[in-house]
């Protein structure tokens, strides 16, 4: 067909009568004809059965003549032909193998004509500039409803239609299209409108024989998100139920940190029976006004875990004797009523607000992706790969409640680079200008042999390539990696001045695909596993900071991993018992933006640069699988502890199977706080487990360069120095009592304890046996710093981030920033 004027729609691409068009990969196969396609759909108040048939063209040329030669048909410009010309044309039709005639029938009335055809070869044939717009799968389309005078007048006929031929037309048991392609007059608003209301999207406009032409395409998901489609809802996490249960999870997370942290204090409605027992509560806030009972149970180290489904909230209304009333348990809510007591500023109340109500929405996603998928299961996980276990991870950092902020990211990039949804990303990659950017390199590392490892030849030549088409020497470039996200929201905007000079140059996309891990801006290869883990700066709010990466840092960061690796290698306790740390081999920042100019230090200084890390995966013995430490605090969807599992797995005595845990995780990291004044940041996200026969059998440090720390007065060498943080021997040990005890162990302990698993007295005096093995290996170990004290400051994570919600600490000074609450008792003491 060469007409070029339609009623209602415009053009589509397709496959003739016995064809059919893959909707994945676009392929035409043969297939039988379509023999009829039936829909039902709505027409004004009611609904309407539709049916495509093949146009019969004996059969069918006085009927289509006759809605052809009305006035109102004129866009179809064949008003002209009597039947014997409408036979001779619909034969034309029936008789190529690029277009097809259908005739179709609302509740069993012929009411409308539809052709479909292949675009590329039927009426944008020869026209470049639509062309290129054209996609494998593309149907084109045409339709014509029958004038009124022909067809009983229905409220919503024209409507119905519509809806029902592109289902048609998109159907893998119609016509199987990717996108419906139409081409409808500029002039023509009635069919300009009826397309907007079945999700058309005008691509752009066209010149076609006799008419200018709007070329627009629709989807399946353009056509149900339209008024004519079936809906669609594009949050379908945000569903009340899901939504209780995720609020509920974040109440008694906050209450039982806070409660923690000594800034709540519920009070007891009945004691427990035993230790480690139920019992019942009640927080009173807002002054009185509104209180929460609740069933909890309580561990050492003030460590409380609440039963979710008995939360009650009940809020008073003032009037005295009224009888309080139920009200919905609210995260958000109990933020706002907390706000004089936490004293969270006025003027970072909404931004806090911000973060916990996105880790409220995260906690829906996960909620939804664990019904809609089935899980994984704790159980699963006992054989899962190491990326399989990062992405299955739902709490993020156990003891913030607002740990899931990732404020700046949009729906669409939550799903794309958030780590439990495992999705594959691939970086852009800037040459950014060798004069303005620093690469530093670890020992035995060049520029070369940095770049060779990492790009690809196919990718260094055609990235060099690029540049010289500008009329750039790639010679004075360095390049540099950026997220996908920083690239959309911030390079060409917030450095637009940069890359418009040349001083960055996008070069392209590279080839390895990469997965986010739990600390969401570091990226594991997928594509070649043993090579380095990327991280790079995102720009994005989360958990008290805006996830950027120092240039300044970036320098020290390869020397500092250097020392403490050779550190680490060199002494006999932490070698044998396994102990490695993951080098940041190379780091790269940018600093020629202006904001490197102004006097004043702002976060914009941290959003060029990246450091490469080295991979666990070739580390691996036979029979030893990774896991990251993070995992041994997760339950699943059902409540089932994957810490639990794995014990019960391995087939050893839960005391043997902590033992081991202890002696890969606590021993190594009290030895290089005892041993060398070394501290490292040893939670969850920051250790990989190694594990064979699901027993961990030794551990792996990462995220070394922005996290160690020396606290003591031990020479440094030159370059090193910025690690060092002298502070005295109570606060040495915090860096085992706070980030170890307080910080991983005391949730791990009430999981084996809840789940029947360990008694909770038995873990700790493993805790206590663990460090008297160390202490009794190195009898000449001189150090003031003692892990077995009866009592220790009691540093505080929430209090940190409700303070300043935008910056929790001053990364120059960590120790300054520090806010405690009062002391713990230590549930490894002596004698305990």
């Amino acid at each position: 067909m060469t007409t070029t004027a339609e009623t209602t729609t415009g053009t589509s691409t397709g496959t003739a009568i016995g064809t059919a068009t893959d909707p994945t990969t676009g392929v035409t196969t043969g297939v039988a004809p379509v023999a009829s396609f039936t829909v039902r759909v709505r027409c004004g108040e009611g609904r309407a059965d539709v049916r495509v048939d093949p146009v019969d063209p004996a059969r069918d040329a006085a009927l289509v003549q006759g809605w052809l030669a009305d006035p109102r048909s004129a866009f179809w410009q064949l008003g002209h032909l009597d039947v014997d010309g409408v036979r001779e044309y619909l034969a034309g039709v029936a008789a190529d193998p690029h277009e097809d005639a259908w005739l179709g029938y609302v509740d069993g009335a012929p009411t409308f004509l539809v052709e479909t055809y292949d675009p590329t070869r039927v009426t944008l044939a020869g026209v470049p500039e639509a062309v290129e717009l054209l996609e494998p799968g593309d149907v084109g389309m045409h339709l014509l409803v029958a004038p009124p005078a022909s067809a009983a007048v229905r409220h919503g006929l024209t409507s119905a239609v519509m809806a029902a031929v592109v289902r048609f037309c998109l159907a893998p048991d119609g016509r199987g299209a990717r996108r419906v392609v139409v081409e409808p007059d500029v002039r023509n608003a009635a069919i300009a409108a009826k397309n907007a209301a079945a999700g058309f999207r005008v691509l752009r406009e066209v010149d076609l024989p006799g008419k200018r032409a709007h070329l627009a395409v629709a989807t399946r998901a353009d056509l149900d998100a339209s008024p004519l489609g079936d809906g669609v809802d594009p949050a379908p996490h945000l569903r009340p139920d899901l939504a209780d249960r995720a609020h509920r999870h974040l109440v008694a997370k906050t209450i039982a940190e806070l409660t923690h942290e000594r800034l709540l204090a519920p009070r007891t409605l009945v004691e427990p029976v035993t230790s480690n027992g139920p019992g019942e509560y009640v927080l009173a806030v807002a002054g009185g006004a509104v209180e929460y009972r609740f069933t909890a149970r309580r561990y050492a180290l003030e460590h409380w875990v609440i039963e979710e489904p008995s939360l009650r909230r009940t809020v008073h209304d003032g009037a005295r004797g009224a009888t309080p009333t139920d009200a919905p348990v609210d995260v958000l809510d109990l933020v706002v009523e907390l706000q004089p007591d936490l004293r969270i500023p006025d003027d970072l109340l909404a931004t806090y607000l911000e973060e916990v109500s996105s880790t409220l929405a995260s906690a829906t996603a996960k909620l939804e992706r664990a019904r809609s998928a089935g899980g994984p299961s704790a159980a699963d996980l006992l054989g899962a790969s190491f990326q399989e276990i990062e992405a299955a991870m739902t709490e993020g950092h156990p003891a913030f409640v607002a740990n899931n902020g990732r404020i700046g990211f949009g729906l669409a990039e939550y799903r794309a680079y958030a780590p439990e949804n495992a999705g594959r990303v691939r970086l852009v990659w800037l040459a950014a200008r060798r004069e303005h950017t620093h690469l530093a390199l670890g020992a035995g590392l060049d520029e070369g042999a940095h770049y060779g490892a990492e790009l690809t030849a196919d990718e260094r030549a055609a990235f060099a390539e690029r540049l010289a088409d500008r009329g750039l020497d790639p010679a004075d470039y360095l390049y540099l990696p950026v997220h996908p996200w920083q690239w959309e929201h911030r390079v060409p905007i917030t450095f637009a001045a940069d890359v418009a000079r040349g001083d960055l140059v996008p070069v392209g996309l590279g080839v390895d695909e990469y997965q986010p891990q739990q600390s969401i801006r570091t990226l594991f290869n997928l594509t070649r596993p043993e090579r380095h883990y990327v991280k790079v700066a995102l720009a994005i709010q989360n958990m008290g900071f805006l996830r950027g990466l120092s240039p300044a840092y970036m320098r020290a960061t390869p020397a500092i991993n250097d020392w403490v690796a050779d550190l680490v290698a060199g002494d006999a306790e932490l070698r044998g018992s396994g102990f490695t740390v993951l080098r940041e081999l190379a780091s790269i920042g940018y600093t020629g933006d202006v904001y490197h100019r102004t006097a004043t230090p702002s976060a914009h200084r941290k959003m060029l640069a990246a450091l490469w890390r080295e991979s666990p995966v070739p580390r691996l013995a036979p029979g030893e699988r990774l896991v990251t430490m993070a995992s041994l605090l997760h339950r699943d969807a059902h409540g089932a502890a994957y810490a639990t599992a794995l014990v019960r797995a391995s087939g050893l005595d839960p005391a043997d199977w902590v033992r081991s845990y202890l002696r890969a995780y606590l021993r190594p990291l009290a030895h290089a706080l005892l041993a060398h004044d070394l501290a490292f940041m040893p939670h969850g996200e920051n250790l990989i487990l190694v594990v064979r026969d699901h027993v961990v059998v030794r551990a792996v440090m990462k995220d070394i360069g922005e996290e160690v720390a020396v606290l003591g007065e031990r020479a440094l060498p030159s370059g090193v120095e910025r690690v060092r943080a002298v502070v005295d021997d109570a606060e040495k040990a915090l860096a085992i009592f706070t980030d170890v005890f307080d910080g991983v162990l005391r949730h791990l302990a009430a999981i084996l304890a809840g789940d029947g698993a360990l008694a909770e007295d038995r873990f700790w005096s493993l805790v206590g046996e663990c460090l008297d093995d160390h202490r009794a290996a190195h009898p000449d170990l001189e150090t003031g710093v003692d892990l077995r004290a009866q009592r220790f400051a009691h540093s505080c994570l929430n209090r940190l981030q409700l303070r300043n919600t935008l910056q929790m600490v001053d990364l120059a000074d960590q120790s300054a920033s520090l806010l405690y609450a009062g002391t713990l008792a230590n549930p490894a003491a002596r004698g305990r």
